[in-house]
């Protein structure tokens, strides 16, 4: 069973993604007690550490005194958020797949679960991603998330709709799996006019990635703007664009 929201507003939050932490942090700055590991961001986040986001501490989680949890159904496990509603802490989990999602689950988690007022950087994402007219005849695009093996993102994703809405037509959108395994082989197969290559979840750098694509135009971008739902979202058309807009083929200079 959830456990409702306590009479008063929270006023001590953990977050378990690195997402809302941002979004929390950047919104009410001494709200959170808690957060992940990997929880990066705003820079210099004084708060508790609590493990990762599929392996939390949970007791040193309840030790904090939490009165609000903040979750999501993809990167958290469920078995996790039910010991937490088990012990009494009220658990709130996002559920987003789509830019529309996490601007109406971002307004809810922070006026809603939070009470806290509408944060001018949501309007500001809003009106960022209002003012985006993708290319009608945008690149074929493969876009790995993970290597050893490598996978992909497939259908029914935040960072596809985001790429999407950008003008790609991503190669795997319409793959039955969420994040397939595709061995590389059958990923040049597919010839892509774009790979695109995140720095999170796996670490794509210039030396590490765009060699298993030779002769295939590669985009390195950021993974906080491309997967993450909160600040971020504001300038994340611009970043991604020039990403998408400059990318190079192995063997020449990634700044060219």
């Amino acid at each position: 069973m959830p456990v409702p929201l306590g009479p008063l507003p929270p006023r001590r939050v953990v977050s378990l993604v690195p997402s809302l932490t941002e979004a929390v942090a950047a919104t009410a700055p001494g709200l959170l007690v808690g957060a992940t590991n990997w929880c990066s961001h705003p820079a210099g986040l004084a708060v508790a550490r609590i493990g990762g986001t599929k392996n939390p501490d949970l007791p040193g989680v309840l030790a904090l005194g939490p009165d609000l949890v903040i979750a999501n159904d993809e990167e958290n496990r469920r078995p996790d958020l039910d010991a937490l509603r088990a012990a009494g802490v009220p658990v709130w989990v996002t559920d987003i797949r789509t830019l529309d999602d996490a601007l109406r689950s971002l307004d809810r988690l922070l006026t809603v679960a939070c009470r806290l007022p509408r944060p001018a950087w949501l309007d500001e994402a809003e009106e960022a991603w209002r003012g985006v007219r993708p290319a009608a005849d945008g690149p074929r695009a493969v876009v790995p998330i993970w290597r050893r093996p490598w996978m992909v993102l497939g259908r029914d994703t935040f960072a596809g709709d985001l790429l999407h809405r950008l003008g790609l037509r991503l190669v795997h959108a319409g793959h039955p799996e969420r994040y397939p395994a595709v061995p590389l082989p059958e990923l040049r197969a597919e010839r892509p006019g774009l790979v695109l290559l995140p720095d999170e979840p796996y670490r794509f750098t210039a030396e590490d990635g765009p060699e298993a694509f030779p002769g295939v135009p590669v985009a390195l971008v950021s993974g906080r703007h491309l997967t993450w739902y909160g600040p971020s979202l504001a300038a994340a058309p611009a970043v991604l664009r020039r990403a998408i807009d400059h990318p190079f083929v192995q063997g020449e200079s990634a700044a060219s």
